[in-house]
């Protein structure tokens, strides 16, 4: 499994925010937010709503989140992963 965030803040901004969380995935850079309009997830008062993607090994999505509350979001992904039945490591 390979989970990453996307963020359309520059790639440097990206890399200081992680860093000062220690996270252990990437943040993926979309300034200007092409990636995110192309994913409808750009709102129209012009920044990224949040919104988890599950994409399986096919490349194909099978689920989305679109109400993300970040005081719980680990907990809410590893409860959705389970119910799709993506497999533990």
């Amino acid at each position: 499994m390979a989970y990453f965030a996307a963020s359309c803040d520059d790639a440097e901004t990206n890399r200081k925010f992680a860093e000062s969380l220690k996270l252990d995935y990437p943040i993926l850079s979309d300034p200007g937010g092409k990636v995110a309009k192309a994913f409808g997830v750009y709102s129209p008062r012009g920044f990224p709503k949040r919104v988890t993607f599950y994409i399986d090994k096919d490349g194909k999505i099978v689920a989305i989140d679109t109400k993300v509350n970040v005081r719980q979001h680990g907990a809410d992904v590893a409860k959705r992963l389970g119910e799709l039945g993506f497999e533990k490591r």
